[in-house]
């Protein structure tokens, strides 16, 4: 499993990016992933908003944008195939810190615990989660609160 966390300018020792790895790496086990590789970033509000607005087509800043390389494309559209013996590249996570904390706080909560929840739920989208439906959101849900009792020593 390779995990590589990248902090953008301002942002280093916000976190520490071993724990980042730790609760990703966590959350791929839950989901029996092992073998896999991703990328998180831990950025601020202008970046994400950017990259919100160019991928998403919404101009306001987010918590936390999910990149999958395992996205479905158009229907007659073949997967992406991977290399045999190869760990899988999930995508990236992209976490926008200042949104974290801001979010923390209405939830009475550290931002520490709010980073884990953002990262499990990014990961989760990752790997096929979604929240678009009533019973899929459930489920998503469901997860990402089993995965979070599994980081969750230390986080308030």
């Amino acid at each position: 499993m390779e995990i590589n966390v990248l902090f953008d300018e301002g942002f280093e020792g916000t976190l520490d990016e071993g724990w980042l790895r730790e609760v990703a790496a966590k959350a791929l086990i839950a989901e029996h992933q092992s073998d896999a590789e991703m990328g998180i970033l831990i950025t601020d509000q202008d970046k994400i908003r950017q990259l919100h607005k160019e991928y998403m087509g919404e101009d306001e800043p987010t918590d936390v944008l999910s990149f999958a390389m395992r996205e479905k494309g158009p229907v007659d559209a073949p997967d992406f195939v991977f290399p045999a013996g190869d760990a899988a590249h999930l995508g990236e996570v992209i976490i926008s810190y200042p949104q974290a904390e801001i979010q923390a706080g209405e939830h009475g909560h550290s931002a520490k615990k709010e980073v884990a929840i953002l990262l499990i739920h990014g990961v989760l989208h990752l790997l096929g989660y979604d929240h678009d439906q009533p019973e899929r959101q459930k489920k998503m849900q469901a997860r990402e609160k089993a995965i979070l009792k599994l980081v969750s020593e230390g986080l308030d």
